[in-house]
């Protein structure tokens, strides 16, 4: 498959021409109205400091289904003990150098750039980006960020500095996304963590036709920060 090259024009070609792993097309830029575009057609960027921007499309997907959410009773014990304090939408700059950091203290690359940060912080400003917040003891433990359109959320990256933080921000999400009965969150890439936590891979097709629909609901865009206030109160219950 061929792997195209982007201009200033913000479009992209058909997801169904990506390569077997995933990868679409390279250049461009990472505008807001880019990468909207891009999370719209079932692609997102994906590359590190030392390559160019690149544009990817998996196949299969890994999706979760915010009903199907597997919270063992370990974790669950461990939510309903306090030991967490979880927040929506308050510090998204922490929790995105976060995942950036905790990748790079392990020696490992990270495709959370510079470029990528200022783009999804602006995102954030403009009401698409959102982050959960995991604290212990006053201090950020963990966390996740993605994008929310219509009725999905396209999930970028999570981290955790204490065990378990990651995962808790993950059950907190898919509460909040049944409470406001969204139809997925977009896991991306298959890894084993999540799938654990109930996960599935499924073809691209069925992926970018689940997301057409999807994207027929309105954005809930702007903060989440008020309206996610009881939603860890709910998972503690549960």
């Amino acid at each position: 498959m061929p792997v195209f090259r982007l201009s200033e024009r913000i479009s992209f070609p058909p997801p169904h021409f990506a390569e077997s792993e995933g990868l679409l097309a390279v250049g461009g830029d990472l505008s807001e109205a880019r990468i909207l575009l891009a999370y719209q057609m079932g692609i997102f960027p994906w590359f590190s400091d030392d390559d160019p921007i690149l544009w990817w499309s998996p196949d299969p997907r890994l999706v979760l289904y915010p009903s199907d959410i597997r919270v063992p009773r370990r974790l669950k014990r461990t939510i309903r003990q306090r030991y967490f304090h979880v927040t929506c939408d308050t510090s998204f700059d922490q929790v995105i150098n976060g995942c950036a950091q905790v990748r790079l203290s392990n020696h490992e690359k990270t495709w959370i750039v510079d470029e990528m940060i200022a783009a999804y912080c602006r995102l954030f400003a403009s009401g698409y980006a959102h982050s959960i917040e995991v604290w212990c003891e006053g201090q950020l433990a963990g966390g996740l960020y993605g994008i929310s359109l219509g009725g999905s959320f396209f999930g970028e990256s999570m981290f955790s500095k204490v065990s378990d933080a990651s995962k808790v921000a993950l059950a907190a999400l898919c509460r909040y996304s049944q409470a406001l009965s969204f139809d997925m969150v977009d896991c991306q890439m298959p890894t084993d963590h999540l799938m654990r936590m109930g996960a599935v891979k499924i073809s691209r097709m069925r992926f970018l036709r689940e997301l057409h629909a999807s994207l027929k609901r309105p954005t809930f865009q702007g903060s989440w920060r008020a309206s996610f206030e009881n939603v860890f109160q709910d998972l503690k219950k549960a």
